[in-house]
């Protein structure tokens, strides 16, 4: 089977990466503009890179955080030279100003760094596009402070979702998208986590595609399938079957030697994994994890956390009156239930209650919800607070921000098989049509 090769654009921590490495593709390149983000990224794909998973990285380009817009201010040309040799390009434009999980905000500048994206396809002309987003990029925001006069004659247009401006301008760049709600849950990853997938190709190919660009959602459904029977995993993986190795009672207690980690903290020494999802995460992995520090909470924090496990509905978002009654001013707080998948990680760390133990998950924890193997290396602070929210990028924040590299594993399959697809019945019919054209000739 051909490789196939990708570039990862606002590439994060490497989530996507590492699921499309996983999937058998071949990473070029990725830009990510946070440094703390792009050291993670650097130490699993560039400097230490377990098998399969190394970049083969241009030498025109530093490997260094890049701001997209630096990056086409830079280096337009040299992308211009990659034109069609970048199969894939994955990644979008972040997705906090369309989620619901915050304060939608319609000017987020973060919303309109598709415009750039959209530049860079039209640079490098990939045959295929992979995008992951909430759900919220689907929906139409209203403007506010402003009413929409209907012109005489015409009906009064409906707003656009920032997804639909994306579609028409990628249209426009010469590629068919569409896309898709998906469940992560579904994929063998430990989190229900419901993201927007949209996948694009380029119009000259989609003639070769039976079924149109809609076969490669019938793909991914194949590739779902094949993870779950080729990983040995049930349809839907519990918190506690991915957590319970990592639990602290009766376990022996460290201090935490991270570099980035301040004194007083501990951590669990780790023993063995014991159900079929923790043996995956291991796989590769010495024993040793970083980012296992434990949260230092107060008596009173714990206690209060201790009855919220034993006394509140686990598995759902506490309700006003619960908030009330517990004194929480925090409007999302999840208990975890230990049968179930855990609810959506987010980039707060304190929005998600263990299972069985009063306390919040700790990095490592949160990775293993996402599907990131044990073996991943996370750097960067462990979180930050005030207005540092918004211009940094700790680790809960990676984590939080990243595709569940086991959804981007599926995703991965199902594009490596709609290319090799494309490329088979242009190979079989693309020869018939020129033989036929010479033959008319003749």
């Amino acid at each position: 089977m051909k490789s196939y090769s990708f570039a990862d654009l606002f590439a994060g921590c490497g989530g996507l990466s590492l699921g499309l490495s996983q999937a058998g593709l071949k990473g070029k390149f990725a830009i990510e503009r946070d440094p703390m983000a792009f050291e993670t990224f650097s130490a699993n794909f560039i400097e230490k890179p377990a098998a399969g998973h190394a970049f083969d990285w241009p030498n025109w380009l530093e490997k260094q955080a890049w701001d997209i817009e630096q990056l086409l201010a830079r280096h337009k040309a040299d992308l211009v030279g990659l034109r069609e040799k970048i199969d894939v390009l994955a990644g979008g434009p972040p997705c906090q100003g369309f989620s619901f999980a915050g304060r939608r905000v319609e000017e987020d500048p973060r919303n309109l760094l598709f415009e750039k994206y959209v530049e860079v396809v039209d640079a490098l002309q990939p045959q295929a596009l992979i995008l992951e987003n909430v759900p919220g990029m689907k929906v139409a925001h209203a403007r506010r402070n402003v009413v929409e006069l209907p012109v005489a004659g015409e009906p009064l247009a409906k707003p656009k979702s920032f997804y639909d401006k994306l579609v028409d301008s990628l249209d426009a760049a010469g590629y068919k998208m569409e896309a898709m709600l998906v469940d992560s849950s579904r994929f063998g990853v430990p989190q229900r986590r419901s993201r927007l997938i949209a996948v694009g190709i380029r119009k000259d190919l989609c003639e070769w595609l039976e079924g149109g660009i809609a076969r490669m959602f019938e793909l991914l459904e194949e590739a779902r399938l094949a993870q779950l029977k080729e990983l040995g995993l049930p349809e839907a993986v519990s918190a506690s079957s991915a957590l319970s190795d990592l639990e602290t009672v009766g376990r022996t207690m460290v201090d935490c030697t991270d570099p980035e980690s301040g004194r007083g903290f501990r951590e669990v020494r780790y023993s063995k994994p014991t159900t079929t999802y923790q043996r995956l995460m291991q796989a590769g992995c010495d024993g040793k994890m970083d980012s296992m520090r434990l949260a230092r909470h107060r008596d009173d924090v714990r206690e209060r956390f201790a009855r919220i496990i034993v006394e509140c509905r686990k598995g759902v978002r506490m309700d006003d009156e619960s908030r009330k009654t517990y004194g929480l001013k925090k409007h999302r707080i999840y208990p975890m239930a230990s049968g179930e998948p855990a609810p959506t990680v987010t980039t707060l760390p304190d929005d998600i209650l263990h299972y069985c133990e009063p306390r919040i998950l700790t990095v490592r924890e949160t990775a293993r919800l996402q599907s990131f193997p044990d073996w991943f290396e996370f750097k960067g602070k462990f979180t930050t607070g005030g207005d540092r929210r918004t211009k940094e990028c700790p680790r809960y924040t990676q984590v939080g921000n990243a595709v569940p590299p086991y959804l981007a594993r599926a995703i991965g399959v199902a594009v490596r098989n709609l290319l090799q697809e494309v490329a088979i019945t242009k190979s079989v019919f693309g020869d018939r049509a020129a033989n036929r054209a010479v033959a008319a000739t003749a």
